[in-house]
């Protein structure tokens, strides 16, 4: 499933790793409770997946890669609906008990015993080049914004905004359509978002850390294609690296949902760099690409690839963005240098454990030194 080569540790993690790192955020059981039988809160998210089987299976169905493909979708909907089922019952099969991390794993296994390699490959296309067109609009409208602190918060705005692209929150699916029409959907997003404070809100001081110091090196995990990836982490990235920060983007080795993965990003820089090798007047050679050996919309940091791992042993700043790495997964990570979680809240179970509301924004800045 994931890279062929040997999966490592992220090096940047606190150690020891086994008594400081726990991949998921929400727990789905407690040491007390009976393995035999399924807790509640794992009961509402096999709930969360198997309600998701529909728009899975719609996607499926139209994968042009696949002859037979709407005969496979359905089998993918028995199969898929009864692993979960068998959860229910019984909470150690499938290698459980279950977490955010499984249900997802066990879907795409799924999907790709069935031969689906990249079922949302065509709306990823789609958005990608209908991002690609607004990318200079949202870098031009940036650039514009002469204070510093400003136009750091507008760029925090508009990778928030960006995070609204994601098909795998049925939730979101009918909002990310509004949103993703045109570049005034995207541009008014940045300004609706849910007014400050935010479920977890350190913005503020994130923007005194910004006045005060610049980081040497950045690993960003990124999220979805589209307006996510191109709207919302590019600008930012630009502008770090215009501060004399080098920059690495972790993109996942396989397709998962629409996330956005480490072929597809390397074509989309392209894309964006001018002749000269630079983003928008911004010198790019400080970019870099690289592989994260992830296959899943959700990352457990003690399985990333040996190249991430070694562009990643001098950096002073992660960033995860996306709420399935940045909240579901790594939202109490604690790493050896500064770290940012930043994404939006997309499920209702989410919002419910953080004790916010739903589309509500999770700013986590940790600084080391503080």
């Amino acid at each position: 499933m994931e890279s062929a080569s040997e999966m490592v540790p992220f090096p940047l993690l606190q150690t020891p790793i086994e008594s400081n790192y726990r991949a998921c955020t929400i727990p789905y059981r407690f040491p007390s409770d009976n393995p035999k039988r399924p807790t509640p809160t794992e009961l509402t998210w096999i709930d969360l997946f198997y309600n998701s089987i529909p728009s899975f299976k719609k996607r499926a169905e139209s994968d042009p890669t696949i002859p037979d493909a709407p005969v496979r979708a359905q089998k993918f909907a028995e199969r898929y609906g009864a692993i979960l089922e068998d959860l229910k019952k019984d909470p150690e099969s499938h290698g459980g008990p279950p977490d955010c991390i499984l249900l997802c794993r066990l879907r795409e296994q799924v999907l790709r015993e069935l031969g689906f390699r990249d079922i949302f490959k065509k709306v990823k296309d789609e958005e990608n080049a209908k991002a690609i067109s607004l990318f200079s609009d949202v870098v031009n409208l940036n650039d514009a914004i002469e204070d510093e602190g400003q136009r750091l918060e507008n760029l925090i705005r508009g990778m928030f905004a960006g995070n609204i692209f994601d098909l795998g929150s049925a939730q979101f699916l009918k909002l990310a359509e509004v949103f993703s029409k045109d570049g005034m959907s995207f541009l008014a997003s940045c300004q609706n978002l849910l007014p400050r404070p935010w479920v977890i809100d350190d913005l503020d001081i994130f923007k005194l850390k910004w006045s005060k110091k610049s980081w040497k090196k950045a690993i960003i995990f990124v999220d979805n294609s589209g307006a996510d990836i191109i709207l919302g982490i590019l600008p930012f990235v630009r502008e770090l690296l215009r501060r004399g920060t080098q920059v690495v983007l972790a993109a996942n080795d396989l397709p998962s949902i629409n996330d956005v993965t480490y072929p597809e990003l390397i074509e989309i820089i392209s894309k964006l760099k001018d002749e000269n090798g630079k983003l928008m007047g911004v010198d790019a050679s400080n970019l870099l690409i690289a592989n994260s050996g992830n296959d899943l919309p959700v990352i457990d940091l003690t399985r990333v690839s040996q190249e991430l791992a070694f562009l990643a042993a001098d950096a002073d700043l992660v960033i995860m963005e996306g709420m399935g790495r940045g909240i579901e997964t790594n939202l109490y990570a604690q790493f050896k240098c500064d770290s940012l979680k930043i994404a939006m809240v997309k499920h209702l179970e989410v919002a419910q454990f953080l004790g916010g509301r739903l589309y509500d924004c999770v700013f986590k800045y940790s600084d080391v030194s503080g």
